[in-house]
């Protein structure tokens, strides 16, 4: 693998067999499975200049590895993703857990049995903890909405306490939204843990870190003969979709095109912008050893941020009397600020507005589309991976 910045002067498209947009998950899974399954010739196209998408990390000037785009946790119950990226790194024995700050009390999140306990006391939290395994046994997720159904009172109150403290408030403030515009479907799927384990992905059996970061595990991911990487390059200055072909530098380009950017930006928003949620990240370096016992804490009913991250609890990294935090502060995205979309606003006209865009790309035979970007859709780290590698296959049988 090369890493070039900007594209070199008589770029030929025609030396590839694909064209990849974006050296996030999805782009690199696909120029590595292409290559390597395939000996495809792949140029990836990186409109940044480092790769690793939103999985981006390194050292800040304390020697803190930090994600610059905000924490990412590894967790996946796919068996075949965790076997793929595997290949790429060694991963730690992390488990993530997240507190939520609860009028200043730090409670397990999802809510378990200690926080039963702290939340209503010893004494009653334990008498709704056995109320909860008799009803539902141990070691469960059950949402909320069960924990109405059952039409008993002390149930309902532990399903008012979880909505109200830990959901209803920190969900106003990542979305914008007055309790009366979120979704009662949304609320019932609120989880409670009957159960002791106190880990934020209780039951996934692949969890942790990669051991020397993500920006290394992209590293590895993309080294491949075949495949070389340009950063700093804004793959619209060089695509162009017309007449249900695809043009790259002003000519035909018969390999494949694997997009994994935003669609409405790739035709300038002509149709109107599809609306995200980003977020203001917050970095300070502290001179103390640790400033929170957790990678996460969430901030449900107090406060203008969402969370703070704390990196050294999540990567076990030692840098004594040195630590950095971020703070998380939801806003909405605006368009052509160079902000960085986050999340998708999943209401039916957004995804109508998204299918106007991908109805214009549909027919292109050799155009593909994959990733939270260009599908419009939220997904974790392994969903990504998943969804690229299914692309990936898919090309390759109908060549």
């Amino acid at each position: 693998m090369g890493i070039a910045s900007g594209l070199p002067t008589g770029f030929n498209p025609s030396a590839y067999d694909a064209i990849v947009v974006g050296a996030g998950y999805a782009g690199a899974v696909c120029a590595r499975t292409l290559a390597e399954a395939s000996s495809y010739r792949v140029a990836v196209l990186e409109k940044r200049n480092h790769i690793a998408g939103n999985a981006y990390d390194y050292e800040d000037e304390a020697g803190i590895l930090i994600h610059k785009y905000g924490p990412h946790i590894y967790h996946t119950t796919d068996e075949r993703v965790h076997q793929f990226l595997s290949r790429f790194t060694d991963f730690t024995d992390y488990q993530h857990k997240v507190l939520a700050n609860i009028h200043g009390t730090l409670m397990p999140v999802p809510f378990n049995h200690q926080s039963l306990k702290l939340a209503f006391g010893e004494e009653k939290g334990e008498h709704l903890y056995q109320k909860l395994v008799q009803a539902f046994g141990e070691n469960r997720r059950v949402p909320i909405l069960e924990l109405r159904d059952r039409n008993d009172p002390e149930l309902a109150e532990v399903a008012d306490y979880v909505y109200e403290n830990v959901f209803l408030h920190y969900t106003m403030k990542q979305w914008d939204k007055t309790p009366d515009q979120i979704d009662p479907a949304v609320m019932g799927r609120v989880p409670v843990f009957v159960g002791d384990d106190d880990r934020y992905f209780p039951q996934v059996p692949h969890q942790g870190m990669p051991d020397k970061g993500y920006t290394d595990l992209f590293n590895n991911m993309l080294d491949h003969d075949l495949i070389q990487v340009f950063v700093d390059v804004d793959a619209r200055d060089i695509l162009d979709l017309s007449n249900q072909s695809v043009y790259v530098c002003g000519q035909p380009y018969g390999g494949e095109i694997i997009y994994t950017g935003a669609l409405d930006e790739l035709f300038g928003m002509d149709l109107g912008a599809l609306p995200y949620r980003t977020l203001d990240m917050q970095f300070e370096t502290l001179d103390q050893d640790q400033f929170q016992p957790v990678g996460t804490v969430n901030y449900t009913v107090s406060e203008d941020f969402t969370r703070i991250t704390e990196f050294k609890n999540m990567t076990g990294q030692v840098v004594p009397g040195k630590t950095t935090i971020m703070r998380e502060y939801s806003k909405a995205y605006e368009p052509g600020s160079g902000q960085t979309p986050y999340y998708v606003i999943n209401e039916p006209e957004n995804i109508q507005l998204y299918e106007k865009y991908r109805e214009r790309v549909a027919h292109i035979i050799n155009f593909h589309v994959v990733g939270r970007l260009a599908e419009y859709r939220y997904y974790d780290m392994d969903g990504v991976v998943a969804s690229a590698l299914a692309l990936s296959e898919e090309i390759i049988s109908q060549r």
